[in-house]
């Protein structure tokens, strides 16, 4: 006897649909065990984790901050996967994208213009796109694993941002911690309302999803995508070339992760730091395939997954649990999300060898 997994002749539109709720579902459900193995009460603990940082105005303004690179780079996620392009590596984008856009706000400390931040946010965007296309450069030009090279990728810029807060770009006035100098006030994301931190990060994310979304449902770049992610082999037919599809592809993501970078730097940290990102980068994977790989739909799964982040944060106070439950329950998403996608396309089929059994009683 073996379990196989036959695909479906026809998939089911609806449970396309249902499958990130029941997803998430199953994540409370298992969670709760969880808590409940840990000596918590199930109801109170996932009430702390997911309720109780939706009740004040300051931590509405937490969670969009935090929803912000997740939505960002999400979206940028999107595009490649759905073109058959796998980066992994945009958490190292994310980091290079920050350290591009600080260069002026640090190396020109004393400079301040109307044009600092703009040129910092067209900077870190440029800098996350340069970084995504060497993964890019080394597929096309050497058939190197993208998935391998990108996420290879993250732990340079992790080491490279490291090196440059304990080096030379700590603030020598900053009693030996290491970070970089402070920003200016010119080169700081403003915030959208005076009641909380929420700042110009999250609209830049909501125009970026609108933007991709309208793109790949109305444009033809965005059938390229399509088509070259559903078969590479029509794409050429068509006349689309699938090089210039993981350029655009791997460049495109990284350009949406770099402006995460800096805008997270900018908006709400306000310096560079060995550490920038709890995992923005790697999370955002989640964000993707929880929304469908639909910008639109990421929106709404880039602020579920950020108030994982918030609610993590809040439970450790709370109910004193660690804050390893954040990566559990977000480990049990993408398992339930992929586990949903794979019962969409296939059905488990139980298979019993007879002929195999038959010659075994002959015998």
């Amino acid at each position: 006897m073996r379990i196989e997994l036959e695909r479906r002749s026809r998939q089911s539109s609806l449970f396309a649909i249902v499958s990130p709720l029941l997803a998430l579902a199953l994540t409370v459900f298992f969670g709760g065990i969880m808590f409940a193995m840990l000596g918590k009460d199930p109801v109170s603990a996932l009430f702390s984790f997911f309720i109780e940082p939706l009740l004040e105005v300051w931590s509405l303004h937490e969670l969009a901050v935090k929803a912000a690179p997740l939505i960002l780079i999400g979206v940028g996620l999107s595009v490649c996967y759905r073109s058959n392009n796998w980066n992994i590596g945009a958490e190292g984008q994310f980091i290079v994208g920050a350290i591009v856009g600080s260069i002026l706000p640090i190396t020109f400390y004393e400079w301040s213009s109307p044009l600092l931040l703009p040129m910092m946010i067209v900077m870190g965007a440029i800098g996350g796109a340069a970084y995504g296309a060497i993964p890019a450069l080394l597929k096309t030009r050497f058939n190197t694993n993208e998935i391998l090279t990108s996420l290879m990728l993250v732990y340079i810029a992790q080491l490279f941002l490291d090196w440059l807060t304990r080096g030379i770009w700590k603030d020598p006035a900053g009693y030996n911690f290491p970070q970089s100098r402070s920003f200016v006030s010119e080169a700081v994301l403003p915030e959208i309302l005076s009641s909380g931190r929420a700042h110009l990060g999250i609209i830049f994310a909501l125009v970026a999803a609108v933007a991709v979304w309208f793109m790949m449902r109305y444009t033809l770049k965005g059938f390229q995508v399509v088509v070259l992610g559903q078969s590479e082999r029509a794409g050429r037919f068509a006349g689309f070339s699938s090089r210039k599809m993981v350029w655009f592809s791997m460049m495109f993501s990284g350009a949406l992760a770099g402006l995460a970078g800096i805008s997270e730097v900018s908006g709400s940290i306000g310096h560079l730091q060995p550490t920038i990102s709890p995992g923005y980068g790697f999370t955002a994977i989640i964000v993707a395939f929880l929304g469908r790989l639909n910008p639109l739909g990421i929106i709404a799964s880039g602020f579920v997954l950020a108030l994982t982040y918030l609610g993590g944060e809040g439970a450790q106070l709370s109910i004193g649990v660690s804050d390893k439950v954040t990566r559990v329950f977000q480990g049990l998403l993408l398992f339930f999300v992929l586990s949903c996608d794979t019962l969409i396309l296939y059905k488990v089929r139980i298979v019993f060898d007879r002929a195999r059994n038959a010659a075994t009683k002959g015998a």
